[in-house]
């Protein structure tokens, strides 16, 4: 018998699930407050530039431990209090990370905030328990489409908040308020959500990480999907690691025209995975969704080299975003369908922590590509895509009878 239940829908479950769209929004306003502002921060701190960059990869490094860990505990104790826990945790991360002294404390402190930010996967499983299995990929379309939100809006209002010339104080003031902001999303939390799983008996023995991962592997849909995770990923971030490096050698842009671009990435995403995706998976199925979202991003990213024309960036960008919106939402739901109610989070976990590693390989192999020339991590990306999309259609088949 499930600990979940997806046949009905009580309000006290639409209410929640509007609250954790809040949250995961005002989550990502604060991840976006910090990103553009990181750099300048830690220059601040006369940071080299390997340690700049490595301030980047020790989040994601974070991430990739937290999310198998913090699904499998929500698997175990319930949503509710890992969310809680892990929302606190970040508004301690942002506010140690206002006041480090030192950039080796620094690094620390995004170690520590990644792991503490590895909570998506809870918030999956969370959607996961409340929601009838055919309006699943709608309802991961709404998270992706408050993460695309979310990462518009930060870097906007970081910009605002930011005063270069007060020195550290001018870069502290951003910090705090993106820990304010999370503050507000735990209040949220213990507010208005209630709990979706009943707690396992303390005798119950949990599958630990290395189970997960056989049970995944063993898992023809699940497996597919994790490696349409990875590499999706891995193309998709090291794109975003040479864009600007890309711009500039070809348009001569600098950082505000990088910065409007991914504004469009993210409202394209928003608009893709809020509005459009559940719809077109309903009607047709996730797994032919999903490989042709991976197909428009192999297109995307195999025409953008040949932009004749600045004007024709953000046509290309936002076809790679309208693409990596369908992806995101059918991954999720997919994976919902294949697990049990009881692996769900931990589940979601490994698919996340893939997507993790991802965001670190995909950057290091982009930038030695970018070096051959300067369209290499974009033509690579779209290779990639290829066996990518294969898997995603391998799954057509696999999945006809789900409910």
């Amino acid at each position: 018998m499930s600990a979940t239940s997806t046949e009905a829908e009580p309000a006290h479950s639409e209410r929640a699930l509007y609250v954790l769209l809040l949250v995961v929004f005002i989550n990502l306003v604060g991840f976006g407050i910090v990103i553009p502002l990181l750099p300048f921060y830690a220059k601040s701190l006369n940071a080299a530039p390997w340690q700049v960059t490595a301030m980047f990869s020790a989040y994601s490094f974070g991430q990739f431990f937290a999310e198998p860990f913090w699904g499998r505990l929500s698997d175990r104790i319930g949503r509710r209090p890992v969310l809680i826990i892990t929302i606190l945790a970040n508004v301690l991360a942002y506010v140690a990370l206002a006041f480090a002294p030192t950039i080796g404390v620094a690094f620390l402190v995004r170690l520590v905030g990644g792991f503490a930010t590895g909570n998506i996967s809870t918030i999956q499983g969370y959607m996961a328990d409340v929601t009838p299995p055919a309006r699943r990929a709608e309802r991961m379309g709404l998270l992706g489409s408050a993460f695309g939100l979310g990462f518009v809006v930060g870097p906007f209002l970081g910009g605002i908040l930011a005063h270069p010339g007060a020195g550290r104080l001018g870069y502290q003031i951003p910090l705090l308020a993106a820990a304010g902001l999370a503050a507000i999303a735990a209040l949220g939390v213990f507010l208005f959500v209630k709990e979706s799983r009943v707690s396992a008996p303390s005798h119950v023995a949990q599958p630990n990480r290395r189970e997960v991962l056989d049970a995944a592997l063993a898992n023809p849909v699940v497996s597919r999907v994790l490696l349409i995770t990875f590499v999706s990923t891995a193309a998709f971030s090291g794109m975003e690691a040479v864009f600007g490096l890309w711009t500039q050698a070809r348009f001569n842009w600098g950082p505000q025209q990088v910065g409007l671009c991914f504004a469009v990435i993210g409202v394209v995403a928003a608009v893709g995975q809020g509005v459009l995706t559940g719809k077109m998976a309903r009607r047709f199925g996730e797994p032919r969704v999903l490989t042709t979202g991976l197909c428009l991003i192999a297109l995307s990213m195999a025409l953008t080299p040949f932009s004749p024309s600045w004007v024709f960036v953000p046509l290309l960008v936002g076809l790679t975003a309208f693409g990596q919106s369908m992806v995101f939402p059918c991954v999720g739901a997919l994976i919902s369908r294949a697990t049990p109610p009881d692996r769900q989070g931990a589940t979601l976990g490994l698919n996340m922590a893939s997507g993790s590693l991802a965001r670190m390989i995909g950057p290091l192999a982009a930038g030695p590509l970018f070096g051959l020339t300067v369209g290499g991590p974009y033509w690579f990306g779209a290779l990639l895509m290829l066996p990518a999309a294969y898997f995603g259609f391998r799954l057509v088949g696999q999945t006809k009878t789900a409910a």
